[in-house]
């Protein structure tokens, strides 16, 4: 199967285009002031061919690394490239690091990264930047009234962020996993995060690269899928390239799924597990028989509409 790394970077002196003109943004953290170019930095597998560099809406691509397949476990991430001298020293850094290290320094300069996780590619910020949180939903033209979920790193975070109201063990059954829980709010989150409501939607993947991004900053990243409001979620990066001008980092890790299947499109199971004792579907997902058999058989909560 071919994979592979794709890290298109927005940085202070690089425009978000490859020569394609001016684009709005703000000098400072997350932003760029000066024109220059976008960079699509990808490390190939030997049989992959990398998606034509010279379509105007894609980034330039500056550099192709070939080598040998990856396992399946490290999707594409975790190869360290062939040493070179024709290649700066940061190539010859494994990939996976190279992509965490480019997204937590985009993170922390506040800007929105596209990442793959478990189930569809996702745009994350920081939960605690609130001007970060108001560029997503200025970016998919979402509605103020939808709430962002959190991503956390490990199942034992849930505790500081929200208000638990079902044992441990439910929680490890479901996460990590492809289930969004939605629980009562803590005073720890940002206020800003989903002000209109007192609960919050957790999801902790298991996928290790959204996992390892949020260990790092010990705090939750806002997560939603890459995707314009009300149009289908992203298996493949090519699949949102309208929103790469507005990225800060797009993280490619390989495809997700299969795009012929619609059922892999269909995002994360949303249960609301705010009531003791009860709980509510709120979007089937892609995971609803195995939770509602968790949840019913083996822990004995009642489903309510």
């Amino acid at each position: 199967r071919a994979s592979c790394v794709a890290v298109y970077l927005r940085r202070r002196k690089w425009r978000t285009y490859a020569g394609q003109g001016e684009v709005p943004g703000r000098t400072g953290a997350g932003r760029c002031g000066e024109r220059g170019r976008g960079r699509l930095e990808r490390l190939c597998s030997s049989r992959h061919s990398p998606p034509s560099a010279g379509r105007a809406e894609r980034p330039r691509l500056v550099r192709e690394i070939r080598r040998r397949a990856p396992s399946s476990s490290r999707r594409g991430l975790g190869v360290r490239p062939a040493p070179s001298r024709s290649l700066p020293p940061s190539f010859c850094l494994p990939g996976r690091e190279r992509a965490l290290s480019s997204a937590v320094a985009a993170l922390r300069e506040g800007g929105l990264v596209a990442v793959p996780t478990d189930t569809v590619y996702g745009i994350a910020c920081l939960a605690q930047d609130s001007q970060a949180l108001r560029a997503v939903y200025q970016l998919k033209g979402r509605s103020g009234a939808k709430p962002l979920a959190i991503c956390l790193a490990d199942v034992g975070q849930v505790h500081r962020y929200c208000k638990v109201a079902v044992p441990d063990q439910l929680l490890h059954d479901l996460l990590p996993g492809p289930v969004t829980l939605v629980l009562e709010r803590s005073q720890a989150l940002n206020p800003d995060l989903n002000p209109f409501t007192p609960l919050v939607g957790v999801r902790v993947p298991s996928h290790w690269f959204i996992r390892e991004l949020a260990r790092v900053f010990s705090a939750p990243l806002a997560l939603t899928s890459a995707n314009v409001s009300a149009q289908a979620s992203s298996l493949a990066v090519t699949e949102f390239q309208e929103l790469w001008p507005h990225l800060a980092l797009v993280v490619d890790g390989g495809p997700i799924g299969d795009p012929q299947k619609p059922e892999c499109r269909l995002g994360s199971t949303v249960v609301d597990l705010s009531v003791p004792g009860k709980f509510r579907i709120i979007r089937p997902g892609c995971a609803l028989t195995q939770t509602v058999e968790i949840l019913v058989k083996k822990h004995g909560l009642t489903a309510v509409s």
